[in-house]
């Protein structure tokens, strides 16, 4: 298994509790929920193929 990048991420707290929210109806980690959109967004604005996932979350 391909490992991962760790980093800090400063995040507003009214942000984080919608993304806690999100995540948890979503089954969810708030970390895998942020990597999800993230990847979502980098694959609508053309910046990464289907094909190029290394490592998907659920």
């Amino acid at each position: 298994m391909a490992r991962k990048k760790n980093f800090p991420l400063r995040i507003d707290p009214a942000l984080y509790e919608i993304l806690e929210k999100w995540a948890a109806d979503e089954f969810r980690s708030v970390n895998s929920h942020i990597e999800y959109l993230l990847r979502e967004a980098a694959k609508k604005a053309g910046r990464l193929k289907d094909n190029n996932r290394s490592n998907q979350s659920t």
